[in-house]
Formats: structure tokens, sequence, C-alpha cells
């Protein structure tokens, strides 16, 4: 390796050939000593007479004036004197070259791409430690044509948080992507981790893992534009040149690296300079890569900020996580911030099924971006679980992409909006988009909607037209800058997480919610796609109870718009108070609810939401309970019995009838019970008796165990329920779902109105039933 003293040579000088070039360049522009010299920012042409005279005069000037005239410097300088030559000892083949430029710089690569800060973390991490392969999608989702509908067939809540419009291509590996492709322009959302993977290919290049006879560069463009500020005439090779230097690396080393193509050139975070200086870095980087073509390139940026574009470049899109790279990713988020690797590993699988219990898809929503993930560890890691009520760790999450992040990584962003009209703005997309039952918007909506609302803010008379230009920009800030909007394919928006999206729909409700305003919301109670936004309104709602009796109102209203559903719930109300048990009011009548419906209905002995209200109710039912659970299942067998299948589904009638254990205080009841088994003929008749006999008598002998049912325990009503009235007997079973949701999620309630509500869930309000009679 070759000796520091390399670097005495501070100093440039023109060769003879030099001059003549530089001279012939100069005549070209016709221009004069003191133009010159103030296109290279300097003050007097002292500089450039010693530099057409072949004197020495400072690298960086020497430099600054050759790209002025367009020249190569490596074609004007003086050549190395032979002592300057041994001081080199530049290696005669490049390999030799590259790995030994390599060694020079490979603390310098693993201190700048070896670790990661993680968020609140206050030491840093082994990259290798966190870091998990990222896929990408090849085909950028902003740039195809589709129409809306293609992605509302196949959004549902659940998909939706799933990160659904990756499912439209197919996702390969980033290192597959960056091996494919020798210019790459990597985009992706706030906090996808683009940086992240530009660190850990720049590392892996340094370990000789990947493009290991490649010399890796890696430049954040941030620091590149501020360390050029007032150097307007720098070129990113003069700044390679320089930063370089400081290893001891001579510019005729790097120049030999690069016209070889052996560098492998990686910057960081296009969208991280400023929009004046913006421009001017793209101009130069432009300049770089058409000169050094040769030479494998990966830039990153974030989705919505790339304006330019770089010729022979593919970009592609860093995809979200999907679930397996979630629990790969918070196994090593764990283990590399905890001490006890064990406890670390059971931390991550307990978060892991906290995440995929149905009541967590929102928070799983978040997790598909690595930088709201490492946040929900971090929350799970000091809590040991997540929080019931998720308001605040939505409000943290959308401060985090809003502000915090930026903060971190040191960038400073031109804003239209204040923070707080930010905020307003997005709750006012997100209610109106809800409203309109789609996830997705078109553009042309979107900016209709922002300019409306800029036009409410506006003090002042504003031109229309000016609003909508301002629409346009407005747009672009919430995608680029924040990626809580984003263009899922051209001309379509939707927000990037649904969670985020209907948090701030609640905050905008809440904010405006009264007595003109709350009837409306209220019109949403049955659609699912609104619960989780009545769910976190009562979460930030302080104190909420208006909203919890205006919602208990609504139900009843429910209640007796239908008459059948209203018959139903009246003789829920008195079988329920029957039941000689000590559980729970309500949670005896959503036993009985349940008990009552159709089998084939989905909610047809579904006790979940009763042991959600009485936990005893999953234990040793009370006798009333138990046996009216055994008479429904003896009928239900019934009814499911042909006269093809009767000789194979005998014993299991016969075995659902036998309820001497359940009889013992019901002596009527067992005989009556006893009679009609009497009624069925022996199963050693053979198959086709019973057949013919069931053909015969079947049907009457089912009506007689319904008949029986219904005189002793007043159970096992034939119903006749339509589809509507089993469309609106659903709504009411939600609706008193989502109350109770409610009712657990309301931080701020009073004690009697929360008792109150619990104990008359599936109750119709006796208002209702005066309404009903008159």
């Amino acid at each position: 390796m070759y000796s520091g003293k390399s670097m005495a040579r501070r100093s440039l000088q023109a060769s003879a050939e030099g001059i003549r070039k530089a001279k012939q360049a100069f005549k070209r522009k016709g221009w004069t000593q003191e133009y010159l010299a103030a296109e290279v920012g300097l003050e007097t042409r002292q500089a450039i007479w010693k530099f057409f005279t072949g004197k020495p005069i400072d690298r960086h000037v020497f430099n600054d004036i050759c790209f002025v005239l367009e020249l190569d410097s490596s074609e004007i300088i003086q050549p190395i004197t032979d002592d300057e030559s041994n001081l080199l000892d530049i290696p005669l083949d490049i390999e030799t070259l590259v790995q030994k430029l390599r060694s020079v710089i490979h603390e310098n690569i693993q201190a700048q791409c070896g670790t990661v800060q993680l968020l609140d973390i206050p030491r840093p991490i082994n990259i290798n430690d966190i870091y998990i392969d990222v896929d990408i999608l090849e085909e950028i989702n902003s740039q195809k044509w589709l129409e809306i509908s293609k992605f509302c067939n196949l959004c549902d809540d659940e998909n939706c948080a799933l990160g659904v419009t990756d499912l439209l291509q197919t996702r390969v590996s980033a290192l597959e992507a960056a091996s494919k492709y020798t210019k790459l322009m990597v985009l992706g959302k706030p906090g996808s981790g683009k940086t992240t993977f530009l660190q850990a290919v720049a590392n892996s290049c340094n370990q000789g893992l990947y493009q290991a006879d490649h010399l890796p560069i890696f430049i954040r463009l941030q620091n590149f534009a501020e360390d050029i500020q007032g150097r307007t005439k720098i070129s990113l090779w003069q700044y390679l040149q320089e930063y370089f230097l400081n290893f001891g690396i001579h510019e005729r080393e790097l120049s030999i690296v690069l016209a070889h193509g052996k560098a492998l050139i990686l910057l960081d975070g296009l969208d991280e300079v400023i929009e004046e200086d913006c421009e001017k870095i793209v101009h130069k980087i432009r300049q770089f890569t058409e000169k050094y073509y040769k030479n494998p390139l990966i830039i990153t940026c974030r989705l919505g900020s790339q304006n330019y574009k770089f010729q022979g470049f593919t970009e592609v899109e860093i995809a979200d996580f999907n679930q397996p790279q979630i629990a790969k990713f918070a196994e090593k988020w764990f283990c590399a911030t905890a001490k006890n690797s064990a406890a670390a590993s059971e931390l991550a699988h307990r978060l892991m099924q906290k995440l995929e219990l149905a009541e967590n898809l929102p928070i799983l929503d978040l997790a598909a971006t690595p930088l709201l993930l490492s946040f929900i560890c971090l929350v799970f890691l000091f809590n040991g679980d997540l929080p019931a009520n998720r308001t605040e760790l939505y409000k943290e999450a959308l401060d985090l992409l809003l502000v915090r992040w930026d903060e971190v990584r040191g960038i400073k962003r031109d804003n239209n909006l204040s923070l707080l009209h930010k905020i307003k703005l997005l709750s006012y997309l997100a209610v109106n988009s809800l409203a309109q039952g789609s996830y997705f918007q078109s553009e042309a909506k979107l900016r209709q909607l922002i300019t409306d609302y800029l036009r409410q803010i506006s003090t002042e008379p504003t031109d229309l037209e000016a609003l909508e230009i301002e629409s346009a920009s407005v747009l672009k800030v919430l995608e680029s800058h924040y990626g809580i909007l984003i263009e899922r394919a051209r001309g379509i928006y939707s927000f990037s997480h649904v969670s985020l999206q209907k948090y701030l729909a609640a905050r905008g409700i809440v904010t405006n919610i009264n007595t003109q305003t709350l009837p409306e919301f209220l019109n949403h109670l049955s659609e699912k796609h609104w619960q989780e936004v009545f769910l976190l309104s009562a979460g930030i709602l302080k104190p909420a109870d208006d909203l919890l009796l205006a919602i208990k109102q609504k139900i009843n209203s429910l209640a007796v718009k239908n008459a059948k559903l209203y018959g139903f719930l009246t003789w829920l109300e008195k079988k329920a108070a029957s039941a000689n048990a000590l559980y729970h009011p309500s949670g005896v009548r959503a036993f009985y609810f349940t008990l009552a419906l159709p089998s084939e209905h989905p909610l047809a002995r579904n006790q979940d939401l009763a042991i959600l209200l009485d936990h005893q109710l999953a234990g040793n039912l009370a006798e009333d309970l138990a046996l009216d659970l055994a008479l429904i299942h003896a009928l239900t067998v019934s009814l499911g019995i042909t006269a093809d299948i009767f000789s194979v589904r005998f014993s299991a009638l016969s075995l659902a009838l036998d309820l001497k254990h359940l009889l013992v205080n019901q002596p009527h009841l067992q005989t009556s019970l006893q009679e009609l088994k009497n009624q069925l003929p022996l199963p050693s008749q053979g198959r086709e008796v019973l057949k013919l006999w069931w053909q015969a008598n079947g049907k009457e002998w089912t009506e007689a165990l319904r008949t029986l049912m219904i005189n002793t325990r007043q159970i096992g009503h034939n119903w006749q329920f339509n589809q509507q009235d089993l469309h609106h007997i659903q709504q009411y079973w939600n609706a008193n779902k989502l109350l109770l949701d409610c009712l657990k999620s309301a931080a701020d309630i009073s004690p009697n109105l929360r008792n109150s509500l619990e104990t008359t869930l599936f109750l119709v309000d006796e208002e209702k039933r005066l309404e009903t009679r008159g």
C-alpha cells in the first residue's frame, strides 16, 4: 500500500499540452479572464492567470476551472513526477487496484453503513442484527393504468390491512433486483426501509458478500447538497475526488476505478434535498452517470418525489412487509434491543400472536411499514401488550410520519400548511372518502376536496383557479413528504394505512360533532368499514356519554323498524328473564339470541359475545340454559334429517333426546320426550322401514317436538324469517356488539351510564315500545 505522503500534492498545475487545450476552450467561450474568474467564484483573476501560465494553483480551483471550461482535468494536469509515481504506486491491473482501495475505505464504509439507529433506542444497532431482505415491486404502482373498481373488488377491511394493492403484482428480492439492473431508482414510502436497504447493500459489498470486486461508495445526497453550498460549479466527480482525498486515495486511482466501471455508487435520499437545490443536484447526478455509465448505481427516493427521469435507470418500488417479514423483523428487533435473547424470542412470538388476532388487524396494517413496526415493537416492549385503546397508538404513529421522522433525520421541508391544518385536512379527506364507501379516490376528486377545504380556511377571497393549483401542490406534499396518501395507480389514491384513515376520520368527526352532524354519523352504524371509526371516536371523546347514549337510541330504532325483529326481541326479553340463572342479564339475552336463530345462520349458537359479557357462560351451564341448548340441538338434528339418511342419523337423534340428567326437576317434560321417542321405529327394523316411516311421519314428528319445546320451554319457534328479516337481525346484533366494544374503548364515561348500557344490551327501550304501541 502506498504512503499517505501522496497527499502533499495539494496544488495542481497544467501541462504544456493542457494549457494549449485550455486556451482553445477559453477562446471558444469568448470570455475574458475576469468573466472566467467570476464563473469559478473567484474575486480576482490571479488564479486564472497562474492556470494559463502553468503555475501551481489550489487543486479545488484547478478542478473548478476545468469544469467550467468543460475539460477533463485528468487531461490538463501536469503528469506526476517519478517521485510522485513511486509514492502512488498504482497497481497495473484493475482488480488489484480495486482491492487496494476497498481496504483503504473499509473502516469508513463500516462506520457509515455498518450500524443503524432505531427509533428511540439510545445506542446504534449492527445492521446485520436488524436488517431483513425487503421485497420490491418491479412495476411502480403509480405508473399503472387501472380502474378504481379493480381495487374495490379486491379490498375489504381485512385485505386493505394487509397491503392489498401489492397483490396486483409479483414481489422479488431487492438484492435480486439490484443484481438484475445496473441502474436502479428505488422508490418507497417514508419509513419503508430505503436507506437501510442501501446501507445493507454497501455493507454487504464492504464485507465481500455482494459485488466483492467493486469499490462501494455511499453518499447521502442531503450531505452532498449542503457540502457544496456556494460552490455551484463543483461536480459530483470533483466532490468524490475531495472525499476520497481524505483517505489518501489519489484522484487518478479513483478515476481509473470509475473508468473501468468498478465502483458501486449508492446515492441515498434524493427527496431529502431541499427543493431549491434539487434541480442542481439532479443535474450533477445526470452528468456523472452519463460520464461514468459503466458503474452500477442505486438511487433512493420517496414515492411522489421523483419528477425527473435518469436515462437508463429502472424504477422499482419497495413493497410493504408481508406477515412472515413482519414476524422476522420483530424477532430481530427484540433480539437487537433486549439483553436476554430467550426473552426476546418470547416477546416477538407474543407480539405476532397479538397482531394476528382479528381485533388487532388495524395495528397489523401499520406493521407493514418498517418504521411503524419498529414503533409498535417499542410500545410492546415497554407495555408488554398492545394498547386496548388504539387512539394513542395512532396519534403517535401519525406524529411520527408528519413530524418526528423528518426531525430525527434532520430533514427540513417546505410546508404549504401548518401541522394543525394538515391534520384537519387529512381528517376531512378521510371522512369524505369513507362516506362514499370506498378507500380509493380519483386524483380529481381529492383535489376538489382539498380545494373545498382551502376555501373554508381562507380568510380572504381567493381565486378558485389559484386554489385548484394549490390543491395539486398540497396533494403532492401529503404524498411525497409524509406518505399519508399514496398513488396506488395512475390517478388513483388512497391513504397509506386504512387504520390511520379511520383514526383521522374519527378525529374529524369528534372535532365537529354536534346535534346536526351526530345523526349523519349514526347512519353509518351498521356499515362494517365505519365500526373502527365509532370505536376510535368513543376513545377520543371526553366524555363519551352523549355518543354512546346516541348509539343506544339508534339501536332501539333498529329494533322497531322490522316487525319480526321486534317480536323476536320481545320474546327474547321474556325468555331470558324467565331463565333461572345468575348470569349477566345481557349475557343471557345474547345466549338465547343466537340459540333461537335458524341453524344455517352464521350466528346460530355462537356464544362468543355471551361469554364476553359473562365468562361463567364458558363453563358448566346452569340447568335452564343447558336444557334449552340440548333441546335446540335435538330439534336441529331432527330438522336436518331426510328419509334417505334417517337410518344413519337415528342414533344421533336418539342420543340428542337422551336428556335424563337435565330433566330431574322436569318430570312432565321427561315423560313427554319419552313418549316422542317411543313413536320412533326400532333401528332393527332395517333401513327401508326407517326410510318409509320418516317419509310418512318425519315432518309431523319434528313439529310435535317443536310444539313441546315451545309449550314447555318457550323455545324452538319457527320464526319464518325472510332475507330482509335476517339482514335486520344481523344489523341489530352487530350494533349491540359495537356498543359493547365502544364501552370498552371509551376512556371517559360516567359509571352509571356504563352500567346501564351494558345491562340493557339486546333490550328494547320502553319508550320505543310505547311508540310502537301508539
